[in-house]
């Protein structure tokens, strides 16, 4: 078993299949089944990486952080850069369209907020890219601390 996309909802898929394309620098294509129409932002690495947007009619905006009564978010998005990039990393995600979260839960990483209200994060790699061993023996990025 693998995992075959991400499923994002949006009161409107193309701004934010738009916003992602844009921001990752990736593709987009369009399908349609049983009369829904599908956006899915994929890489151009190996096109296996895909976010994919389904338009909701009755969308509403999650609210971050969390606030008793409100739609709370689903699930959020981590974006690792190179730290010597993070700064320009998170300018270009302004300039794609997202706004900086009020509420910053870190100095080492920055939350955003996309277009349609999702929260997530630019984190910047470990100096030099390190990567070290989870519980289980397996290489893993680890958050900066």
């Amino acid at each position: 078993m693998r995992l075959g996309a991400i499923v994002i909802d949006s009161g409107d898929a193309e701004e934010l299949s738009a916003f992602y394309q844009k921001l990752l620098g990736w593709t987009i294509e369009r399908q349609f089944f049983e009369g829904e129409k599908w956006v899915i932002v994929k890489s151009m690495d190996d096109g296996m990486s895909r976010l994919v947007f389904q338009e909701v009619a009755d969308y509403k905006r999650p609210k971050w952080p969390s606030a008793e009564g409100l739609q709370q978010k689903m699930l959020h998005l981590d974006f690792y850069v190179k730290k010597d990039d993070f700064d320009n990393e998170v300018e270009h995600a302004l300039s794609c369209g997202a706004a900086l979260s009020e509420i910053q839960l870190s100095e080492s990483w920055k939350v955003m907020l996309d277009p349609a209200g999702h929260p997530f994060c630019i984190v910047p790699l470990p100096l030099g890219g390190e990567r070290t061993p989870n519980t289980e023996g397996q290489k893993t990025w680890l958050m900066p601390t």
